[in-house]
């Protein structure tokens, strides 16, 4: 009997301790990627909340009915935010490149109008930023640092004054272009019409140098991604873009273009959007869009049939999704072509509807950075990933601002112009 009991232990022991182990390892990795946290602030390259508030079903545009201090509908809010433990973000200020009505330049200011507004809303978490600085200061503070990013060059409407007046308003990135090609640079999910930028092109990245205002390539072609680092003085951003030798997703960026951000000094943040990071879900976009173009064809006169044809096989086909560890593989890649210094993290959250498992709301960067940490990342470049790679490419973007704006004046080039012109 002594000896039957020894064996149905020994046998226990075999079946549970490599869990148990593992549950402590995770555990552990959770705990040291919460102990970063607590001393690094975590900046987050893209978040969509001002336009899920614009576009909000219930109440449209109103700071006031979507209320951060309550659980949202959405991605984010204030208690899923510190328990993230979140320390910067870019808030969007996205306007959709389609928009045909009174203008983009109307768009894009209620876009500001309501960031600024639900910033100023909740002061005991959010503080408006604009300098590099202000990340650190504000999360001394327990606070988020809350900047404004405008995605597409289109909102500018081929205009330098306009430009420089969204920097005075506080945008401090510029997406070059959204998903349409502009009359001054080509988009990647759109016809390359210029082969990157044009000469007006290469004057608004001068003139985004000059005001310190960082050049966002996420949504370019491969031709204006490169175009833009042949023109930038100071290091770029993607503030939400993959690795195309893991996805070949347009949206993601080439191996030769992660190669140059070392020069650069640049660097990619990486979303958590399932067809950029998983290429099982591109597989199946491709096909789903196959199908809609066939539907088309086939019912061109009755769109509720073509609809019923998709969702029919949508049926039978149900939509797979990425997983955390393909996010941490996107991070990896970059460091491996780029470099470590040029990797960090551009959720995109509240700009997509399926969420990866385990990065379901921005309750959740810590567990990412515990798995980069399950797989041996010392605790320097973890630092480097969750905020320091970008406070630094803050930072030069800023010092060579200051230069430049001690060599020339304001830009005065039109999108007409022949050659650049500047005020001395």
């Amino acid at each position: 009997m002594l000896i039957r009991l020894i064996l149905i232990a020994l046998v226990a022991c075999a079946l549970f301790a490599p869990t148990h182990a593992s549950a402590q390892d995770a555990d552990a990795n959770l705990a040291r990627a919460k102990r970063i946290l607590r001393t690094t602030p975590l900046v987050d390259g893209h978040n969509d909340l001002a336009w899920r508030i614009r576009e909000d079903k219930h109440t449209p545009r109103d700071v006031e009915a979507y209320d951060l201090r309550k659980t949202t509908p959405g991605h984010t809010d204030l208690a899923r935010m510190k328990e993230g433990m979140l320390g910067a973000q870019f808030w969007s200020v996205y306007v959709p490149g389609e928009i045909k009505d009174s203008g983009y330049a109307r768009v894009q200011l209620e876009e500001i109008d309501i960031a600024r507004r639900f910033i100023a809303k909740y002061p005991e978490r959010l503080a408006f930023a604009t300098r590099a600085s202000d990340i650190r200061k504000d999360f001394a503070q327990g606070k988020v640092a809350s900047f404004l990013g405008m995605e597409g060059g289109h909102a500018i409407e081929n205009s330098l004054g306009a430009l420089r007046a969204y920097y005075d308003l506080g945008v401090r990135y510029m997406t070059l272009t959204h998903n349409v090609t502009l009359d001054w640079a080509d988009a990647a999910l759109d016809t390359a019409k210029h082969g990157g930028l044009t000469p007006f092109g290469k004057e608004v990245v001068r003139e985004m140098n000059r005001l310190g205002m960082l050049v966002d390539l996420a949504h370019v072609s491969p031709g204006t991604m490169s175009a833009a680092l042949d023109v930038s003085e100071a290091p770029v951003i993607f503030s939400h873009s993959g690795a195309r030798a893991l996805v070949d997703h347009p949206r993601n960026v080439p191996d030769s273009i992660l190669a140059r951000l070392r020069k650069n000094g640049g660097i990619v943040m990486v979303p958590f959007v399932n067809s950029f990071v998983s290429p099982e879900v591109r597989a199946h976009d491709l096909v789903q869009d196959s199908v809609a173009k066939e539907a088309a064809k086939k019912f061109p006169d009755d769109s509720a049939a073509m609809h019923r044809e998709v969702r029919a096989w949508r049926a039978t086909h149900p939509l797979p999704l990425a997983t955390l560890a393909q996010v941490a593989d996107q991070i990896e890649h970059v460091r491996d072509v780029a470099g470590i210094d040029h990797v960090g993290i551009g959720s995109d959250f509240d700009g997509f509807e399926d969420v990866i498992p385990g990065l379901e709301n921005v309750s959740r960067f810590p567990y990412l950075l515990a798995e980069l940490a399950r797989r041996g990342w010392s605790d320097a470049d973890l630092r480097k990933v969750t905020g320091e790679n970008f406070i630094r490419v803050f930072t030069e973007a800023e010092a060579v601002s200051r230069r430049l704006q001690k060599e020339r004046g304001p830009s005065l080039a039109t999108i007409s112009d022949a050659s650049p012109r500047v005020n001395p």
